[in-house]
């Protein structure tokens, strides 16, 4: 008799960042748990060309995608920046509640500036960026980023610097989990016991005798 071969089957997997479902191919859905996904969200956010890239968690019969990184394509920056701008980019890495993550900011200014004011702007920019993730969780920050919130909080807040054209984060990528401090263990030193010396008796004093006279 013929054995039956399996088919691949199409499972769906909900996006909850993005509020949507994507279908992936596998036998089973077990298959699924640990997968990475890519999704081009450039219709959903009206012509901004972005990249999601999610790993798939399967918990029982169900399976969900969560954002490990958020990408502007290099293209749609480039139409960004007009001539006689300045833009300004930085890459650091810094730590959300619950994971380490690598932001890339990218700014692009009204009118050409110096070397000073892009210094400024990229130090700013650094300083708000990680005071900022420290309040929030990595999803959080995805989801602000999304809906265009930070970039436009930023944007004020770099504006008391120099007025920006444009704000964005070109890169959010999840490094891993938070590292937790080291707890320094205390050393209690046991003391020794010291040994008492034994006191000395006092010498008892001998009465030196009369040396013997020569006869």
């Amino acid at each position: 008799m013929a054995i039956a071969k399996k088919k691949k089957r199409f499972f769906e997997v909900e996006i909850p960042l993005i509020g949507k479902t994507t279908q992936l191919q596998a036998f089973e859905i077990g298959e699924l748990n640990g997968r990475h996904i890519k999704y081009d969200l450039t219709r959903s956010l009206r012509g901004k060309s972005m990249i999601l890239q999610a790993l798939v968690e399967v918990d029982g019969e169900k399976a969900s995608a969560s954002p490990k990184k958020l990408t502007l394509m290099p293209y749609f920056l480039r139409r960004m920046v007009r001539k006689g701008t300045n833009y300004v980019e930085d890459s650091f890495s810094t730590e959300s509640k619950d994971n380490k993550i690598r932001l890339k900011p990218f700014l692009i200014t009204r009118r050409k500036v110096s070397r000073a004011v892009r210094r400024a702007l990229r130090n700013k920019a650094n300083q708000e960026l990680t005071d900022y993730a420290k309040t929030k969780t990595s999803y959080e920050i995805f989801d602000d980023i999304l809906n265009n919130t930070l970039q436009k909080t930023l944007s004020i807040k770099l504006k008391k610097i120099y007025p920006l054209s444009t704000c964005e984060i070109r890169v959010i990528r999840i490094e891993g989990p938070k590292e937790e401090p080291k707890k320094e263990k205390k050393v209690i030193k046991k003391e020794e016991p010291t040994e008492e010396k034994p006191k000395e008796e006092p010498k008892e004093k001998t009465e030196e005798q009369p040396a013997k006279e020569s006869k």
